[in-house]
């Protein structure tokens, strides 16, 4: 790679999901260049001068907005955030149809111009998305991928740390499957401390199932109240796309296409997955209940029934 060559983060969509993951990326410092892509010209070019004028305050960064995808040229990573907004009391399968629609069009035209870059797929139902946009755009499997459920291992991380008194860091959880209804929280190898969680007395099963129904019914809640998730997807997208451009290696559950993973084959699924510059290296098997696994199994017929339903 050239010596010259700056990381350049491609947003595509300026609305409140894609602005606050080009703001978390800049605080973080996870690329020196961010564009933002959208369709509204006046909308992104002034989400991007609010975010230039505080470039100041941030590693150093720079940042553009156009309604012209060649700003997104030679991008390598694309988060693509943009599609049809989840409305209160909408599952986020009720979403598929317009937003596998908008791929059909912006993804061919997205890969024309950034062909070696990571895509990031953000948009709801992630990972029917995840699918479509991987035979859309007819990328290499490793090159497209889901945020999955790394904000909802998050979310779940969160909820047993407030739940325990400890902090949200020495716990180690995994939510895994469908980013939505069907998901399954893996209990059984879920640590803090290094100590497994049923360990603890005050996780017995009906506090486990609670926290893993306040993990599902979350995003809901947040959109009821303020018509949006965008601060803890922002930061969960955020923390991806550093992955991948520092090619760290790190393990997160994002989506992307499962081949005989425990079984699994034809989707795109949440499981632990390793990260480097090019995208996904490899799955990593966890060991499973026989609960958990059938959880898994039905994610996975849930969302492959909507990806069939469109035609993929």
């Amino acid at each position: 790679m050239p010596s010259h060559h700056v990381d350049t983060l491609a947003v595509v969509g300026a609305g409140a999901v894609g602005a606050t993951l080009a703001y978390a990326a800049l605080i973080r410092g996870v690329a020196r260049r961010v564009v933002l892509y959208d369709i509204d010209g006046a909308k992104v070019r002034a989400e991007a001068l609010d975010l230039a004028h505080g470039i100041e305050f941030v590693p150093m960064g720079s940042v553009e907005g156009s309604d012209d995808i060649d700003i997104c040229a030679d991008a390598d990573v694309v988060a693509v955030t943009a599609g049809a907004k989840q409305r209160p009391g909408q599952s986020r399968l009720d979403l598929a149809g317009h937003t596998i629609d908008l791929m059909r069009t912006i993804m061919p035209a997205l890969v024309q111009v950034a062909p070696r870059a990571v895509y990031l797929m953000v948009t709801n139902p992630v990972d029917v998305v995840t699918y479509a946009a991987l035979r859309i755009s007819g990328l290499p499997d490793h090159q497209v991928i889901g945020s999955g459920t790394v904000l909802d291992s998050s979310r779940l991380r969160y909820l047993v740390a407030s739940e325990c008194g400890v902090a949200v860091r020495n716990v180690h959880a995994y939510v895994l499957g469908e980013h939505g209804d069907s998901e399954v929280p893996i209990w059984s190898s879920a640590t803090i401390g290094g100590a497994p969680v049923a360990d603890f007395a005050i996780l017995d099963a009906q506090v486990r199932d609670r926290l893993a129904r306040e993990v599902v019914d979350s995003a809901y809640r947040i959109i009821n109240g303020k018509g949006a998730t965008n601060y803890a997807i922002g930061l969960a997208s955020a923390r991806i796309i550093q992955t991948v451009l520092r090619s760290e290696g790190a393990v997160l559950p994002v989506s992307s296409l499962l081949n005989d993973y425990l079984g699994i084959s034809d989707v795109c699924l949440s499981v632990p997955t390793v990260l480097d510059r090019s995208g996904v290296t490899r799955h990593l098997p966890v060991p499973l209940t026989e609960r958990e696994l059938a959880g898994l199994q039905d994610s996975a017929a849930s969302v492959r029934e909507v990806a069939r339903r469109f035609g993929f």
